[in-house]
């Protein structure tokens, strides 16, 4: 299975939604810009809903941690929502659990990045 993503924006928020499988990094390759163009334009608040993705592996999460850098460099920051058991055990194991935000749905990641 490929990794597939859709950006849209609502309320001065990028909303990323991924689904599929995030197992190599260059899978996001189109992803990351496409994020860089939008940075490029201050749009630097994300919210990424995984509710849609199946699987990740650690270069998944390098992605992740890819995204969350450069919003957070450009002034912003992002929220993951929707995080399926898999990928949150995995944000535990790795410690990565500490540096993400993690909200439960999309609108309380909204929330959180105001």
């Amino acid at each position: 299975m490929v990794l597939d993503y859709r950006i849209t924006e609502e309320n001065s928020i990028q909303i990323l939604v991924l689904s599929g499988e995030l197992i190599d990094k260059n899978q996001a390759t189109g992803l990351i810009k496409e994020m860089d163009e939008l940075l490029e334009l201050d749009k630097n608040k994300l919210v990424i809903d995984l509710s849609d993705l199946k699987y990740m592996n650690s270069s998944g999460l390098n992605v992740l941690i890819q995204l969350l850098t450069k919003t957070r460099t450009s002034g912003g920051d992002s929220v993951i929502c929707h995080v399926s058991k898999k990928v949150n055990d995995l944000l535990i194991i790795t410690k990565l659990n500490t540096l993400f935000k993690v909200a439960d749905t999309k609108e309380d990641a909204m929330k959180l990045l105001g």
